[in-house]
């Protein structure tokens, strides 16, 4: 049984105006995401912005997640780092926190080869949570390719998910066709539609937390073998979905949230307002959004 179907929004972390952690707008998201249909959240990624979190911020954001939640949907922690340690205590804190499975990227700013990928993994999956390997090799300097996944899931108890977010869609069915039961979880909004079409069980999402309905719409339709109805969705969301694959992706998708009813507000340094253009290609897209469906 797949532990991880469907939409799963990697939310934003709302700031008040004094730079602190805003629990109350981040509770209202959650439960607006929750009535929309998704499927689970992931917390404290670089949705979250949780390069820019203390520790003690990053436990009381997946604490208050897991609280909204309130065991409706599960919740994954982000735990990337720079080293095995800093992982683990993340991820024990996310534990604590009341959170039901965790997600890392290799080791952070530093090009780990084979061997060292897989004994952060190893040690990371002694925290007793489910683990969820991150392949993002923009983000992280490491790329993880099907056979590297598989050795990792071979050889370290805990490990049960792959999110896959290098951009190539030959990997999902790559993925797919190892042995064992390995949970497959599209990474990339701009290649969402091909990733449930190959088989990905899931979608880890920048663009849900603004368009939840429009996800949870085209997870159906592509379940339902509606592809006239996934591919009108699809190409409503793709304008503002493909500005997860830019660096300012958590500016795009906090502006937009603010456009749409959602709490986005503003980013913390070094990430900087939008400039004028990128406001009007941002406008363009969610105009596009907003139009009705053709079918």
């Amino acid at each position: 049984m797949a532990r991880f179907e469907g939409i799963i929004p990697a939310v934003t972390t709302p700031f008040t105006a004094d730079d602190q952690v805003d629990v109350a707008a981040l509770k209202e998201n959650i439960e607006q995401l929750i009535e929309a249909g998704v499927h689970g959240f992931v917390a404290t990624g670089t949705m979250g912005e949780a390069g820019s979190l203390t520790r003690e911020e990053r436990a009381l954001v997946v604490r208050s997640v897991v609280e909204a939640a309130d065991g409706r949907v599960p919740v994954t922690v982000g735990v990337s780092s720079g080293s095995a340690r800093q992982s683990l205590e993340y991820a024990d804190d996310g534990k604590d926190a009341g959170a039901q499975y965790v997600m890392s990227l290799p080791p952070l700013g530093y090009r780990a080869d084979a061997d060292e990928v897989v004994a952060f993994y190893a040690e990371l999956a002694t925290c007793g949570l489910p683990v969820m390997a991150y392949n993002n090799p923009e983000a992280s300097g490491v790329d993880l390719p099907a056979a590297l996944v598989a050795r990792i899931y071979d050889e370290v108890d805990g490990v049960v998910a792959v999110k896959e977010c290098s951009g190539d869609t030959r990997r999902i069915p790559a993925l797919l066709h190892l042995d064992g039961d390995l949970d497959v979880i599209v990474g990339g909004d701009d290649w969402a539609l091909e990733g449930f079409a190959a088989g990905a069980g899931a979608w880890i999402t920048g663009v849900g937390v603004l368009a939840p309905r429009e996800c949870v719409e085209l997870y159906d339709a592509v379940r339902n073998n509606d592809l006239a109805t996934a591919r009108e969705v699809y190409r409503r969301l793709l304008p503002v979905a493909r500005f997860d694959m830019t660096s300012k992706l958590v500016q795009y998708f906090k502006a937009a949230q603010d456009a749409v009813g959602f709490n986005g507000g503003p980013t913390r340094a070094p990430r900087l307002p939008l400039k004028p253009e990128e406001v009007a290609a941002l406008d363009a897209a969610l105009a596009i959004l907003r139009e009705p469906a053709a079918v």
